[in-house]
């Protein structure tokens, strides 16, 4: 079964993020799943026509997971904003407040996080065997999650995500992401986590 891409027009309009911008990525995002499935059907194909032990496979093997992870983050990231964003729900505050000191603290810790020199993402993430939350960086797509953890919150901090609005000034992108956060989203990958 191929992977479709999903359809966030619902963000078009939405504060601090131009049409122009988000069509962009929307596209971008839309490379990811069709070249997941390229990959996914290359591998099949592969692997019935018994040359999982090549080379080739190998290459396209590595690549799937840059590829669906791509398609996977990018899912979160448009899946956790809309227009205004929505109020952070009680569970998910009082769980920000007991690992930062308070969520003002968390916040100050991701914008800071998504500052850095680089390109990647920044997640929130949530460690259900510990019971603790995380803002970390993951370089490029398929190195740095944290194995078994929860994405709660994902911002995209590539270039193609804020360039064309913002040029340089990746902390005021990052300033119009939170105002867009879909706390009910992340609220709610919490909850199920």
């Amino acid at each position: 079964m191929a992977y479709e891409q999903k359809n966030f027009d619902g963000l078009l309009g939405i504060e601090g993020f131009s049409d122009t911008l988000l069509k962009n990525h929307f596209t971008l995002y839309g490379g990811y799943v069709a070249n997941t499935n390229k990959a996914a059907d290359l591998l099949a194909g592969m692997a019935k026509d018994g040359r999982a032990g090549t080379p080739e496979y190998a290459e396209v093997k590595r690549r799937f997971g840059w590829e669906y992870n791509g398609m996977r983050l990018h899912e979160y990231y448009f899946g956790n904003m809309r227009k205004g964003g929505a109020a952070m729900g009680p569970a998910l505050a009082k769980a920000l407040a007991a690992e930062f000191g308070s969520a003002e603290n968390w916040e100050k810790d991701f914008r800071a996080t998504g500052a850095m020199r680089g390109i990647g993402w920044v997640v929130l993430y949530y460690d259900g065997a510990a019971k603790r939350l995380f803002n970390c960086w993951v370089n490029e797509h398929d190195a740095g999650h944290l194995s078994g953890a929860t994405p709660v919150l994902v911002m995209d901090v590539f270039e193609h995500a804020y360039m064309i609005d913002y040029g340089l000034k990746k902390a005021d992108y990052i300033a119009a992401f939170m105002k867009n956060i879909d706390w009910k989203e992340a609220e709610a990958r919490f909850s199920r986590a």
